[in-house]
């Protein structure tokens, strides 16, 4: 385990982990090593659970990514005949309702985002993983990007737009966020 102090203009200590298990501490300028030392030394429980904690969900993580193999060319491949079949039909329907064309839909096994738009250029990318989702919530991953096309930011007229185009995008976010935390329920038992 590591642990990075940083010193910054802060009113007071703090500390979090982050997602290797590594110690990442923010301290006043100024503040004696010492003080800085003693706060960590205070806190070892919570960093054991908090890093305990971490471990479980990173592993959990994995593990609902990992029902998507994507490890040889024949899995690569079918995944993105899979995608192609489900996603583009979603796009053309959504962009010719909406008004907008992407300049290209592509998809790349992301997992930080289940997709993107990069509003420079009109490109779309979409998670090869929103196979994991149901239909309906993949619909709402192609809608929310194409609304991008239409207002970058995640304002008010980005949401009523959403509301607009795709009235269950609420729903649709919890039911996703739903799927992924079932992975961890199923875990625990």
């Amino acid at each position: 385990m590591a642990i990075q102090i940083t010193y910054r203009r802060t009113s007071r200590l703090s500390m979090r982990i982050v997602k290797n298990g590594d110690v990442h501490v923010s301290a006043p300028i100024g503040m004696p090593r010492k003080e800085v030392e003693s706060f960590i030394e205070e806190h070892r429980d919570w960093i054991a659970q908090a890093r305990k904690k971490t471990y479980e969900s990173q592993k959990r993580r994995a593990a609902f990514f990992n029902q998507l193999p994507q490890t040889t060319r024949a899995q690569v491949d079918e995944v993105l005949n899979r995608l192609k079949a489900l996603v583009e039909p979603m796009v053309e329907r959504n962009a010719r309702r909406m008004g907008v064309t992407p300049s290209i839909v592509y998809y790349k096994p992301t997992i930080s985002r289940w997709g993107q738009c990069n509003t420079q250029d009109g490109s779309i990318c979409i998670s090869a993983y929103v196979l994991l989702l149901p239909e309906w919530c993949i619909e709402h991953v192609v809608v929310h990007e194409l609304c991008h096309l239409l207002e970058p930011s995640h304002n008010a007229r980005f949401h009523a737009l959403m509301d607009k185009y795709f009235p269950r995008w609420r729903e649709a976010r919890r039911e996703t966020r739903r799927i992924c935390q079932m992975q961890d329920d199923e875990e625990e038992e």
